[in-house]
C-alpha cells in the first residue's frame, strides 16, 4: 500500500534530506545551523489565508528553498506549482517537487527545471544562490535577527524587506526606499535592519573602529516614541532620544549614543546666543550619521518644497532609508524622485489576502441634511450666513457650524456599535473634534468620564497619555478618540474595530493611511466597520486604490519658494457660521444605511464573497430554501445541522460573529444561512414570532398558548437557542417553579408539553411569514 503524505515525508524524504547534510531545527533564526523548518505557516487568520510549507530550507539566515512533498502514489511534480509559488513568495531561488521517490528541481531565476537525484547540501545550495554576494552583504545576513529569545519572528515579507535594504546598502547605494502598507511592521522592519548594522559594527566610511551612530526621524512625537521603545532590545546606553528641553537644559544636542530618535520639527528648532535661527542639527557634523531612517518619508523631508528637506541634505553623506505605506502616486512623487524605486513593496491588498491584516466593511450613509440652505425660521448665533449659498459637506465645520447634524450622526453611529469597542472618529479639524467628543459623551451608555477623549495637537501630553490608554490593549477606557489629523497615521492600536469619517478626505494617499488605522490584527477581530458619513467609499473605486506604481505626470518647471510679505496685512479667516435649526428640522432628521464589503484589491464584494474570504466555505448541508426550512423548522434536524456546522468550522461562536456582520443581531440565525445562501430577505425574530402567534392561537389551547408566548418572548430576546429541546425544562422551571407545577397549569403530560414545544416553531419559518 502506498504510503501518505506524512509517511512518504518521515520515511523517504526526511533521511535523503539528512544524508545531504540538512538538520531538523524547529527555531529557524539560530545562525549558521543547516535548518530544515517543517509546517512553515506564511499568513495568518483562518487556515484557507496559510500556505502551509512542507519544507524550507534555511541556512546561514538565508532562505534557500521550498520543498513541496505529495505522497509516493502521485507524480513526481504533482506539488511543482505549489512550490513554485512558495518559492515566489518567499523570494528564494530554488523551488522543488518531490513524491519521496525523485526530486524535480526548479531555477526561479532562470527558468531552467529538471529532475535531479537529491537536494543539494547547505554549502553547495548556499553557493549557487550566493556566489556572487559581496562580502558585506554576507557579513550583515550572517547576523541573527533578534527574537527576544525566539518570541517574536519576522514575517515572511518582513525578512525579505530586510535583506533587500541590507543587500543595496551593501550594493553602494546611499538612498533606499521601502513601501509596506500600513500596519505590517515598518518599524520592526527597521529595527531589524539597525540591528544588523550595529552589532556588525558596520559603518558608512567601512572601517568598523566603532558602532554606526544611526538616526530615527519621524513628524511627530509619537512616532518616534513607539520607534524609541520598540528598540529596546538594544543596549540602555546605545539609544538616546532627542527633545528640545533636553538640548536646553544641556546646553548642546547629545552626541554620546549610537541609535537617536527625533523629530523633523526638532531639529529645525534652536536659536544662537544672539537669539536668530540656528537649527539644532547644524550642531553636528554633516558627516556625524553614518544612517538615517525616514520613517513616513512622503510626509517629510523628501518634499522638493519641504523647509525639512535642508536636514537630509545636510546629512547626505548617510546612507537614507525612506519608510512609505503609499505606492507611488502623483501627490508624493518627491519621495520617489529622492529615494528612488523601492527596493520592496508589500501592499495592502496582499496583507489582506495572506491575513495578515483585517478586512474590512463599510456603512454608507445618505441623510436629508447633507445640503443646507439658510431659512428664516433657522437662527444665526454667529457669523454671516450666504442666505443664497447651497452650503455641503466641504462647507461643514469649516466654514458653518450645525451642532444639532453632528448630534444626529454621532447618535446614529452609536446606537449602531458595541459601545465598548474600540474606535476612531475623524474630524475636520481641532474644533470639531471638540465638539464631537462632548456629543459622545453627552450620549455615551458607558458611565465612566474617561469614555471619549480628544487626541489633536492642542491637547499635549495630555492627549499623548489618553492615546497611550488607548493603545494599552489591557485597558478598556478610553474606548473612542476623536482627532482631525493626529492620528490618520502611524498609531500602532491593534483593537480597533470602527472608523469613523465625519470629514471629506480627497487624497488617496490619507484614505489609505486612515484605513491602516483599523487593519491591524487582534484576538477575536474578524474584521472593522467602516462608518463613512462623507461618500468617501467612492475611493474604493479609484483605480489607485491598491493599483500598481504608476509613473506621474510631469510636474513642469519647479514652483518659486513662497515668500512672505511682512508689509502686507494678514488675512484673517472669517468666523465660523454658527446655525440653531429650528425645533422641527432637528426632528426631520433621516439616515439611510447601506452595508457593502470590500476586497483587498477595492473591489466590492457580495456577502457571500466576503464571509468566504474570512470563514472559508459555507458547506451545503441543505439543496434549497425549502430543504433548509425544513430542516430548520424542527428543533433535532435543526440540532444536527448546527452540529455539522461546527465541525466544518463554523460554531454558534462564528455564526454569531457573521450575524453581527450582516447586521442581523435581530434576526433567526435561520435568515443568517438563508441570506448567504440564496440572499433571501431578512425577518426580524419579532415578526416571525408576531406571525407565529396568530397560527398558534388558532391550534392551541388557552393554556399552551400561555406558555408558548411565554418561550416566543425569550426567543426573541435572546435568539434561537432557546427554542433547543435541551432548554425545555430550564423554560418550564422559569416560568411555572418546576415541571410537575407547569404540567398541572398547562393541563397535558410531558409527551404533551414536549410535542407542542416541537409543533409550534414550524410557524416559525413558514414561508407566509412577513
Amino acid at each position: 500500500m502506498a504510503r501518505n503524505e506524512a509517511e512518504t515525508r518521515a520515511e523517504l524524504i526526511d533521511p535523503v534530506l539528512s544524508a545531504a547534510g540538512w538538520g531538523q531545527v524547529e527555531n529557524s533564526r539560530v545562525a549558521r545551523e543547516y535548518v530544515i523548518a517543517p509546517g512553515r505557516i506564511l499568513g495568518a487568520g483562518r487556515p484557507q489565508q496559510r500556505l502551509i510549507l512542507d519544507y524550507l530550507m534555511l541556512y546561514r539566515n538565508r532562505k534557500l528553498a521550498v520543498v513541496e512533498a505529495k505522497s509516493e502514489d502521485k507524480p513526481l511534480t504533482e506539488g511543482l506549482g505549489q512550490a513554485k509559488q512558495y518559492a515566489e513568495k518567499l523570494g528564494v531561488r530554488f523551488a522543488y517537487s518531490t513524491n519521496g521517490k525523485g526530486f524535480y528541481e526548479v531555477d526561479m531565476q532562470n527558468g531552467v527545471e529538471g529532475e535531479v537525484p537529491a537536494v543539494p547540501s547547505p554549502e553547495v545550495l548556499w553557493q549557487r544562490t550566493f556566489a556572487t554576494t559581496s562580502v558585506l552583504e554576507t557579513e550583515l545576513t550572517d547576523i541573527p535577527f533578534e527574537s527576544n529569545g525566539g518570541v517574536f519572528g519576522g514575517r515572511y515579507y518582513q525578512d525579505i524587506a530586510v535583506e533587500k535594504v541590507l543587500a543595496a546598502i551593501a550594493g553602494g547605494k546611499d538612498r533606499v526606499l521601502l513601501t509596506l502598507a500600513t500596519g505590517t511592521g515598518k518599524t520592526f522592519v527597521a529595527f531589524q535592519i539597525v540591528w544588523k548594522l550595529f552589532q556588525s559594527r558596520w559603518t558608512k566610511d567601512g572601517k568598523k573602529v566603532r558602532r554606526p551612530r544611526i538616526l530615527f526621524l519621524a513628524d511627530r512625537n509619537i512616532l518616534a516614541n513607539q520607534a524609541f521603545n520598540a528598540f529596546g532590545a538594544f543596549p540602555d546606553d546605545a539609544l538616546v532620544r532627542i527633545s528640545p528641553d533636553d538640548i536646553r537644559k544641556k546646553g548642546a544636542v547629545p552626541k554620546n549614543g549610537s541609535v537617536f530618535f527625533t523629530i523633523f520639527q526638532t531639529f529645525m528648532s534652536g536659536h544662537d546666543a544672539d537669539g536668530n535661527e540656528a537649527p539644532y542639527f547644524g550642531e553636528y557634523p554633516p558627516d556625524f550619521f553614518d544612517f538615517i531612517v525616514v520613517d513616513e518619508c512622503h510626509r517629510g523631508g523628501a518634499h522638493n518644497e519641504s523647509s525639512w528637506r535642508g536636514i537630509l541634505e545636510y546629512f547626505s553623506g548617510a546612507v537614507q532609508l525612506g519608510l512609505t505605506a503609499t505606492p507611488r502616486r502623483t501627490e508624493n512623487v518627491d519621495t520617489y524622485n529622492y529615494f528612488g524605486n523601492p527596493v520592496y513593496s508589500y501592499a495592502l491588498k496582499e496583507g489582506i489576502n495572506d491575513g495578515y491584516l483585517t478586512p474590512f466593511r463599510v456603512r454608507q450613509f445618505l441623510t436629508n441634511f447633507d445640503e443646507y440652505q439658510y431659512s428664516p425660521e433657522d437662527m444665526v448665533i454667529a457669523g454671516e450666513v450666504d442666505e443664497n449659498h447651497v452650503y455641503t459637506e466641504k462647507d461643514f465645520n469649516k466654514r458653518i457650524v450645525i451642532t444639532a447634524r453632528e448630534a444626529a450622526r454621532v447618535k446614529v453611529f452609536m446606537d449602531l456599535m458595541n459601545p465598548y469597542d474600540k474606535t476612531l472618529v475623524f474630524c475636520n479639524d481641532q474644533e470639531h473634534a471638540l465638539l464631537v467628543r462632548d456629543l459622545i459623551n453627552k450620549y455615551k451608555k458607558v458611565p465612566d468620564p474617561n469614555y471619549c477623549h480628544r487626541v489633536t495637537a492642542d491637547e499635549g501630553a495630555i492627549g499623548d497619555q489618553h492615546l497611550a490608554d488607548f493603545q494599552d490593549n489591557e485597558k478598556s477606557i478610553p474606548v473612542i478618540l476623536t482627532t482631525s489629523q493626529k492620528l490618520s497615521t502611524g498609531v500602532d492600536a491593534l483593537n480597533i474595530r470602527n472608523i469613523v469619517l465625519l470629514r471629506t478626505i480627497n487624497s488617496m494617499v490619507e484614505f489609505k493611511q486612515i484605513i491602516g488605522r483599523g487593519t491591524r490584527l487582534f484576538e477575536d477581530k474578524e474584521y472593522f466597520t467602516i462608518y463613512d458619513f462623507v461618500k468617501a467609499h467612492h475611493l474604493f473605486s479609484d483605480p489607485e486604490w491598491d493599483g500598481d506604481p504608476v509613473p506621474p505626470e510631469d510636474p513642469g518647471p519647479p514652483k518659486p519658494p513662497r515668500t512672505i510679505d511682512p508689509d502686507k496685512p494678514s488675512t484673517e479667516r472669517p468666523e465660523k457660521i454658527r446655525i440653531e435649526l429650528a425645533e422641527g428640522k432637528v426632528r426631520e432628521f433621516n439616515f439611510t444605511m447601506t452595508t457593502t464589503f470590500w476586497g483587498p484589491n477595492g473591489e466590492q464584494l457580495t456577502v457571500e464573497q466576503f464571509l468566504k474570504n474570512l470563514f472559508g466555505e459555507l458547506p451545503s448541508f441543505y439543496k434549497n430554501e425549502a430543504d433548509l426550512r425544513r430542516i430548520w423548522s424542527d428543533p433535532l434536524t435543526r440540532s444536527e445541522l448546527l452540529t455539522k456546522l461546527g465541525e466544518h468550522g463554523f460554531s454558534m461562536v462564528d455564526l454569531g460573529k457573521i450575524q453581527e456582520l450582516i447586521s442581523a443581531t435581530e434576526s433567526d440565525l435561520y435568515d443568517v444561512l438563508a441570506y448567504i445562501s440564496f440572499a433571501a430577505p431578512k425577518k426580524t425574530r419579532e415578526k416571525r414570532a408576531t406571525s407565529a402567534r396568530l397560527r398558534v392561537a388558532v391550534q392551541f389551547s388557552d393554556r399552551t398558548r400561555d406558555f408558548i408566548d411565554f418561550v416566543l418572548d425569550h426567543y426573541v430576546n435572546e435568539g434561537v437557542e432557546e427554542l433547543d429541546p435541551q432548554k425545555l425544562p430550564d423554560l418550564l422551571q422559569l416560568k411555572y417553579g418546576g415541571v410537575n407545577d407547569a404540567l398541572k397549569a398547562i393541563g397535558a403530560t410531558a409527551d404533551g408539553v414536549r410535542d407542542a414545544f416541537f409543533d409550534f416553531q414550524k410557524f416559525l419559518y413558514e414561508e407566509s411569514v412577513a
